[in-house]
C-alpha cells in the first residue's frame, strides 16, 4: 500500500514537473516570438529612418529651381521673371513646412534641405540679381554690399536652425521677406521704366537697400511669424471679404504694392523696438518699476 502512495506521488511530481517545463517551453517560446517581432519593427523604423518624405521636400526641390531659376535669368537680363521666380520660391518654401506639418512628415533631412533650399534662393539668387540688374556698375563696393547681404543671410539660417523655436515672432528679418524687398524693387523699376538702364544713383541706392536688409536679417528685432496665422480654425466670415480685397489691391498693381507690403514688414521690427524703447523710458519717468505703465496692466 505504501509502495502505491509512493508510484503516485512520484507521478505526480513528475507530472508536476513536466507542466512546469512546458510553461517555461511556452513562456521561451512566446519571448522568442516577442524578440523577434521587436527586431522587426525596429528594422522597419530604421528603413523609414533612411527614406526620406517626397511630397514635402517636393515642394522644397521646387523652391531651390525657382531659386536657381532666378539666377540663370538674372544673368541673361531678364530680370522680371527673375524677381517672379524669387516670389514664386518663397510661396514655395511657405507650402512646404505647413504641408509637412499637416502631414505629419516633418523630418531633420527636411529641415537641413529646407535651409539649403532656402540659402540659394533667398540668399544667393536676390543677390546676384541686384549685382547684375545696377550694383555691379558700382565695382568693388557693388560686389561687398551683395556680398554682405549673402553672407547674413546664411548667418540668419544658421542661427534660426540653433535657436529654440519660437512660433510667435521671428528674431531678425525672416530671408524670404528680405529677397522680397529686393526683388519688388528691381520689380518696379523694371515695370516703371522698361528699357531704361539704372543710373549710378540708383545703383548706390540699391546698394545700400542690399546691404541694410542683409543686416537687418541678423539683427535682434522682433517680426510678426506669419505662423500664428490658423488656417484650420474657423473665421468670421469679414475675414474672408478682406482676403478678397488683399488679393485684389495686389493684382491691381503687384509690382508696386508687394515693394509696399514688403518694405513696411522690413521696417516693423527698428519700428516696434523703437515703440518699446519709448515705452519704457516713459515708465521710468513715471517711476514704474516694472517698466510699465499702470494703464498697460
Amino acid at each position: 500500500m505504501a509502495d502505491e502512495h509512493r508510484d503516485e506521488a512520484g507521478s505526480a511530481t513528475d507530472a508536476a514537473s513536466a507542466s512546469a517545463g512546458d510553461s517555461v517551453a511556452s513562456e521561451g517560446n512566446s519571448a522568442a516570438r516577442l524578440s523577434r517581432r521587436a527586431r522587426l519593427r525596429q528594422e522597419l523604423r530604421e528603413r523609414r529612418k533612411r527614406g526620406v518624405y517626397l511630397l514635402p521636400n517636393m515642394i522644397t526641390t521646387g523652391a531651390m529651381f525657382a531659386g536657381f531659376f532666378a539666377i540663370v535669368a538674372g544673368m541673361n537680363g531678364d530680370f522680371v521673371p527673375a524677381a517672379l521666380a524669387i516670389f514664386v520660391a518663397a510661396l514655395l518654401d511657405t507650402a512646404d513646412g505647413r504641408v509637412a506639418r499637416m502631414t505629419h512628415t516633418e523630418s531633420d533631412f527636411g529641415a537641413e534641405y529646407d535651409s539649403l533650399s532656402d540659402m540659394v534662393a533667398f540668399g544667393v539668387a536676390p543677390a546676384l540679381v541686384a549685382f547684375a540688374w545696377s550694383v555691379s556698375t558700382l565695382g568693388r563696393v557693388g560686389w561687398v554690399a551683395t556680398f554682405i547681404y549673402m553672407a547674413c543671410a546664411a548667418l540668419r539660417l544658421a542661427r534660426f536652425n540653433t535657436a529654440p523655436s519660437d512660433n510667435t515672432a521671428f528674431t531678425g528679418l525672416a530671408s524670404p521677406a528680405a529677397a522680397g524687398v529686393i526683388a519688388s524693387a528691381v520689380w518696379s523699376w523694371q515695370d516703371s521704366f522698361p528699357g531704361q538702364v539704372p543710373s549710378q544713383s540708383v545703383a548706390i541706392g540699391m546698394a545700400a537697400v542690399t546691404a541694410l536688409v542683409g543686416l537687418l536679417m541678423v539683427s535682434n528685432f522682433r517680426y510678426f511669424s506669419p505662423k500664428m496665422l490658423g488656417l484650420k480654425g474657423r473665421v468670421p466670415f469679414v475675414v474672408l471679404v478682406v482676403v478678397a480685397l488683399g488679393f485684389a489691391i495686389v493684382l491691381a498693381d503687384p509690382p508696386r504694392v508687394l515693394l509696399l507690403l514688403a518694405v513696411l514688414y522690413a521696417l516693423s521690427g527698428p519700428v516696434l523696438w523703437c515703440v518699446d524703447r519709448y515705452k519704457g523710458r516713459s515708465a521710468k519717468a513715471s517711476g514704474d518699476p516694472d517698466g510699465f505703465e499702470a494703464d498697460d496692466l
